[in-house]
């Protein structure tokens, strides 16, 4: 949603009643002039706030009031061009926006009884925001100050917001000392200095945000989502068949019309990147439009994923499981992942009958060689111990899973440090399983404050018990647990062998939500012995890696994406601080979390 901005027309100011001093040119004693000018733009700086909070209180008599009531009015945004103040209050409509933020107002007297102000705006509408740079006139009449002339224009596709400069704050990075009383500046998108307040001058022209008492840290990182996913079983018929109710193709022909649905659940809850490890091709489209989007998470996606066995779950035009049917298959499809905009070489390597492994084993080897060949990384869903040995032995840097029933071993460990691997144990995702098929909200779990309506509608929809055949009976079982004690022992092994471990939700998967699961995850991997330090740096820079993004996210460095977080409490202390978010900032656009919460709560 952008806007457009037209010049006013230039005998605007000539028919406003202005001051006999302006118009004649008349002379005035300096002093006068100067007490003049700043009685000016101070009742300026009223009328815009009283503007703004009557848009806030949706008080439309309040709102109009403050506008010249004249032929003379002239308004210029998204529909163009208009000028006269009987016209366009005839054509008013009720409606307001979800939000609007108006920040760094600045405003200059050009003439007695004449101010120009600009400020930057962030307007949210039904989801979807639109920020730029708004213009007032503001003159003195009879009648007291009104707004003459407004504009607004939004930032052109891909620019970054004006500079900012986040004061106050304590700096907590991963993996490094918190600095006290810290100053970080943004522009262009990115950070342009972070440090010591006395190490970090603020540019003039930036504007300048009192965060004292808070703590600021970079966004977080969820490591493992699938956006080709809903957070309930209509996105996975293979888990509890709803296609009478929900026909599959349809679902996700929602979702990729559009993906962007999830963007600001993730920011409301802190999360500032994430990792599409598996989905249908536009996923890849999604991770590229990311990349200069305000109000969507940093996105890397690996699209299609390759499969040891010939899943089903596909719509009728178009795969998200390509089977490893032979090695030209293979080749052909780790070789179309890359001009596809694909991240990584994903292959979903389930356990096989034993006649069938050794194949399997042979096929997994030539992905990851061909993986390297066209220059992506390995990563790997693989759950049995001996396929993720294969997995790594293969070449894998990611395993998007832990290892359970069985207890990770020596050569385990042994080859994931060799190589470097990053795993993400997803603890939690069985949880939301057991949720749906029991006919249960996740909001036991985790506070659902931050998920889109959509999502919030359906997992707190119980399905009718005749509905959920076996999947009631597998949830009433022990499975679920005994798999959970696995992998919190495995997370435990790993961590003391030196293995990194990066925070993924699996979010997509039935009664994972996207954005608000990030919480239950956070505070499991915490209950699983991950000390809040190193709990931190797993949702931050290790995320990052396993993204192969850590040079552009996961810290607050000059010259890294300013994505980052302004918590209550110090995030680095543990689980529960890493859901006290005050602020998000996505590409230098700072946003509340009022702002982020989602309409009609």
């Amino acid at each position: 949603m952008r806007s457009r901005h037209v010049a006013a027309p230039a005998a605007l100011l000539a028919a406003l009643a202005l001051p006999a001093a302006c118009r004649t040119g008349a002379p005035a004693p300096a002093v006068t002039a100067s007490a003049a000018a700043a009685s000016d733009t101070a009742a300026a700086r009223r009328l815009f706030m009283e503007n703004v909070d009557a848009i806030h209180k949706r008080d439309r008599a309040r709102y109009l009031a403050t506008y010249l009531q004249s032929e003379a009015l002239t308004r210029n945004g998204p529909g163009g061009l208009d000028v006269g103040f009987d016209r366009w209050t005839a054509r008013r409509d009720s409606t307001w926006p979800d939000t609007l933020v108006a920040r760094d107002l600045r405003v200059l007297p050009v003439a007695p009884g004449v101010v120009y102000g600009t400020y930057h705006y962030r307007v949210t509408q039904d989801g979807e925001s639109s920020e730029g740079i708004s213009e007032r006139v503001f003159v003195k009449t009879p009648e007291g100050w009104r707004i003459a002339v407004s504009t607004a224009f939004g930032l052109p596709a891909g620019a970054a917001p004006p500079p900012v400069a986040l004061v106050g704050a304590t700096l907590v990075n991963p993996n490094a000392r918190p600095v006290p009383d810290a100053v970080v500046v943004t522009q262009g998108g990115r950070v342009a200095c972070v440090g010591a307040r006395g190490a970090c001058a603020v540019p003039a022209g930036a504007e300048v945000v009192d965060v004292r008492g808070a703590w600021v840290g970079p966004g977080l990182v969820d490591a493992h989502v699938h956006f080709s996913q809903t957070g309930w079983v209509d996105g996975r018929p293979d888990a509890l068949d709803v296609r009478d109710l929900h026909p599959y193709d349809s679902v996700i022909a929602a979702l990729r019309d559009a993906p962007e649905r999830y963007g600001r659940a993730y920011l409301c809850s802190g999360v500032t990147a994430v990792f599409d490890v598996g989905g249908y091709g536009w996923t890849t489209d999604l991770a590229e439009r990311s990349v200069a989007a305000l109000d969507l998470p940093r996105v890397a996606a690996v699209g299609p994923l390759l499969s040891s066995i010939d899943h089903w779950v596909n719509t009728t035009a178009e795969r998200q499981f390509i089977p490893m049917s032979d090695s030209a298959a293979v080749r052909a499809a780790v070789r179309a992942l890359r001009p596809l905009g694909a991240a990584a070489v994903k292959v979903w390597y389930l356990q096989l009958p034993d006649s069938l492994r050794p194949r399997a084993r042979a096929l997994l080897g030539l992905a990851g060689e061909e993986a390297r060949r066209v220059g992506l990384p390995l990563i790997v869903h693989a759950t049995q111990l001996a396929s993720a040995k294969e997995a790594l032995a293969a070449g894998a840097t990611v395993l998007v899973h832990s290892v359970a029933p069985e207890d990770v071993d020596g050569e385990f460990l042994r080859l994931a440090r060799e190589r470097n691997a990053v795993v993400i144990p997803t603890l939690t995702v069985l949880e939301g399983y057991r949720d749906v098929m029991l006919g249960r909200s996740p909001a036991g779990r985790y506070p659902l404050t931050c998920a889109d309506p959509a999502s919030r509608a359906l997992v707190e929809r119980a399905l009718p018990e005749s509905r959920r055949g076996e999947g009631a009976a597998w949830a009433r079982g022990g499975s679920i647990d005994s798999s959970h004690a696995a992998t919190v022992r495995n997370v435990r092994r790993m961590r003391e062998a030196g293995v990194a471990i990066a925070v993924g939700t699996d979010a997509g998967n039935p009664g994972t939500v996207h954005g608000a699961s990030m919480q239950r995850e956070l505070a499991a991997l915490e209950a699983a012995g991950l000390p809040p330090a190193e709990l931190f740096a797993a949702a931050t820079i290790v995320g990052a890696r396993a993204m192969g993004l850590e040079r552009e996210i996961g810290s607050l460095e000059p010259g890294k994406a300013a994505d980052l977080v302004v918590f209550d409490a110090d995030p680095s202390a543990g689980a529960a601080n890493l859901g006290r978010v005050r602020m998000v900032m996505r590409r230098g656009a700072l946003y509340g979390r009022e702002e982020l919460l989602p309409r009609g709560r």
